[in-house]
């Protein structure tokens, strides 16, 4: 009996270790040893998961003996997996440290603010387009930045030109005049020469192009009061970078372009070439072109010298030459009469060059020097009249970097000249003008906790013309927790006046006359935005979602008018009152294995604010962004897009129709060679289709605002070789 009971209870021992439950503890943290609440341990075998407390400790329960892989994970930093044998030998509680995960959006080292931060660690809020994306964009219009830009949430390319297809930028709403658009920190696309800037910048060459909306001028001087456009070029690299692309279209434009780089022992080079050509294209059979007739060279040859680890210094040239015409179709074939004899012609020599030298003291220190000098010549022509003038501007700073543990400093003066002159073809005066500005700035970038970072700066600048401007600004970004970041900024901008806005453009600047700098100033203004940023996981971490929430305001004093005098001559007024845009901006981003889906929605309420107040024109108040892309890396990539603008106040007080866009692209990919087909505006959306873009006769017309696309349907397609 008593060996049957002891046989009875080995038996019953061994049962119980057989299928004995355990219970696994561990405390997760950061890499800064902060407890993670809300982070995650799952054993996927037994389909088990926990999530942490407020002190970051996970207890998963029910756990039978064995071997398990154990998975920790938290939005935002790297997934961890060890093994646990079970039972444990140990009673302490396990410690496990998750790093940072290496998002796209951290890897993104903006420049904008001469700081060189990642974008998830700047206070300032900058938008990028980088990497795929900017490649992606780059297919659809080869030849220029328009719709790169364009499609970006609170973001509007206006075409000022119905025939020849000169196109501003505008930010929240505001004119054109008020963007500053600057190429690796060189302003080189002002006054005269911003009016074919958007059209004569190929991207190929393009690293990332980097925007900050709202009141920027203490970052790089005047002219930013609606927002900053950077375009960041290559560098070379360790190893050789050789690209190609061939692009054709429906209607019969050709676009191609080749980019070469690489870095070698003490020095390297960076060579982009284009050839971009366009055919008089007509697709509402009106008689007028819908895209011009154009051929453009551009060339751009870079050298880097490593002179040792400390100095840096690169020397590079810019050179654009084209030929554009645009107008009534038969006159551009040679068929022209005295019926048939409306043209806008274009001719634009731009040449510049670059230097920028650098030097590290020591580790905290750092020195900079750079200047630049452009020219450009360009003519405008009409039946019965002639524009042209030559514009020669340059651009010198020298700054210095100092690093602390928990700052940046960075200070400095530029001198900014800027001239003018027109050539005499009649009797009117010349809009001639030579401007200069010495400024001085000093910024801060102060991680005031490991949740907050400031970052203020002041500028002060002297204009011959105008006088001194004091320029504060501030940003902050609060981290406030793994999923919910919140910056908030804001700052003072001006803007020096002369002749060169899209107002004017638009008549070809024909009885425009010269500023008067005796009874005018500076336009002056002040804004601020704040946003708030979400991002998580959903559905046991399939999903991918972030959300971004804009608030924006911008005020204008002073803005100057272009108005019509008695006689027909135009002036530059500035009556009583301000400009002032509101708004928000929502960009959604959803992740599911190979698909991502983008949302933008943009909401700009833009007042003129004179005697009475009324809608700034061409402006859509509502915009909708809807991007769907599926993409299997290297291999192949596919774009789907739909674009809602909401009717838009028209110069002549008319309203524009509300109106859709949509772009279907493909590319398949191999190592070094792929093909891709963009559908662009497949549904024909023109504004030919439901309204008029001119008054009177088609040998006199008198053109109406365009506010939506005058080409319709265009197919292109081509290949890139990468080597």
């Amino acid at each position: 009996m008593m060996k049957f009971i002891f046989i009875y209870c080995i038996a019953m021992l061994c049962s119980f270790t057989i299928y004995a439950q355990h219970t696994f503890k561990a405390i997760i943290k950061d890499a800064e040893a902060n407890p993670l609440q809300g982070a995650t341990a799952s054993i996927k075998t037994l389909n088990k998961s926990a999530i942490a407390d407020s002190n970051g400790i996970v207890t998963i329960k029910n756990i039978p003996t064995g071997k398990f892989e154990i998975i920790f994970s938290h939005v935002g930093l790297e997934e961890k997996t060890i093994e646990v044998q079970f039972p444990i030998a140990t009673d302490s509680l396990l410690e496990i440290a998750l790093q940072e995960t290496e998002h796209e959006e951290n890897e993104v080292i903006v420049t904008s603010t001469r700081t060189s931060r990642s974008i998830a660690n700047i206070p300032t809020r900058i938008e990028t387009i980088s990497g795929e994306e900017l490649e992606e964009k780059g297919n659809m219009k080869p030849g220029d930045i328009r719709m790169m830009l364009n499609e970006s949430t609170g973001i509007q390319t206006q075409q000022t030109s119905a025939t020849s297809y000169n196109s501003s930028i505008r930010i929240q709403g505001l004119d054109g005049k008020y963007t500053q658009i600057i190429r690796d920190g060189f302003p080189l696309y002002s006054g005269f020469s911003g009016g074919l800037g958007l059209l004569q910048i190929v991207p190929l060459d393009l690293k990332q192009v980097e925007v900050i909306k709202g009141s920027s001028s203490t970052l790089f001087g005047g002219g930013a009061i609606a927002g900053l456009v950077n375009l960041v070029s290559k560098n070379p690299k360790e190893e050789r970078e050789l690209n190609f692309l061939v692009n054709g279209t429906s209607a019969l434009g050709l676009d191609a372009s080749g980019f070469y780089s690489q870095k070698f022992k003490k020095a390297g080079t960076t060579v982009f070439a284009s050839y971009n050509h366009g055919t008089a294209y007509d697709p509402a059979n009106i008689g007028l072109t819908a895209i011009p007739k154009f051929d453009r060279y551009t060339f751009n040859p870079k050298l880097f010298f490593y002179f040792n680890k400390n100095t840096t210094a690169n020397f590079g040239v810019n050179a654009t030459y084209e030929n554009r015409i645009g107008g009534d179709i038969k006159y551009i074939e040679g068929k022209g009469d005295s019926t048939h004899s409306n043209f806008e012609k274009n001719k634009t020599k731009r040449y510049s060059t670059q230097l920028s030298f650098e030097h590290t003291i020591n580790d905290k220190a750092k020195f900079s020097l750079r200047n630049s000098v452009s020219y450009y010549n360009r003519s405008i022509q009409i039946p019965d009249y002639l524009f042209s003038g030559l514009q020669l501007s340059s651009y010198s700073e020298v700054n210095f970097n100092y690093k602390k543990e928990k700052s940046e400093w960075i200070s400095g003066i530029n001198f900014l000249t800027d001239k003018f002159t027109q050539d005499k073809h009649d009797t009117i005066i010349p809009v001639n003008y030579n401007q200069n500005t010495i400024g001085a700035f000093v910024q801060n970038t102060w991680n005031a906790s490991r949740t907050i970072t400031l970052e203020t700066g002041l500028r002060g600048d002297y204009q011959n013309d105008y006088g001194f401007f004091l320029l504060p600004r501030f940003s902050a970004l609060f981290k406030i927790n793994n999923h919910l970041t919140s910056r908030i900024g804001g700052g003072l901008g001006y803007k020096t006046p002369n002749v060169f806005t899209e107002d004017a453009e638009r008549i070809q600047f024909k009885n425009v006359l010269p500023i008067d700098i005796n009874n005018r100033t500076a336009e002056k203004s002040y804004g601020g935005n704040l946003d708030i940023n979400y991002r998580t996981t959903l559905f046991n971490n399939k999903v991918s979602f972030s959300i971004n929430q804009l608030f924006f305001y911008t005020r204008i004093n002073n803005p100057l008018v272009l108005t019509q005098l008695i006689n027909g001559y135009y002036d530059y007024l500035q009556p009583k009152g301000f400009i002032d845009t509101k708004g928000i901006e929502t960009n959604v981003k959803l992740t599911y294995k190979n698909f991502k889906l983008f949302i933008g929605y943009t909401f700009a309420d833009v007042k003129q604010h004179y005697t009475t107040t009324t809608e700034f024109p061409l402006v859509a108040k509502h915009r909708l962004n809807n991007v769907l892309v599926y993409e299997i890396e290297d291999k192949l990539k596919v774009g789907l897009e739909a674009y809602y603008y909401s009717p838009q106040k028209l110069n002549d007080g008319a309203t524009g129709k509300a109106y859709w866009l949509t772009g279907f692209m493909i590319e398949k990919l191999w190592k070094h060679f792929s093909i891709f087909a963009n559908f662009e505006n497949f549904i024909d959306t023109r504004q030919t289709k439901f309204d008029t873009i001119y008054t009177g006769t088609i040998t006199n017309p008198v053109f109406r605002d365009i506010y939506a696309p005058v080409d319709g349907f265009v197919l292109n397609g081509g290949f890139k070789i990468k080597l």
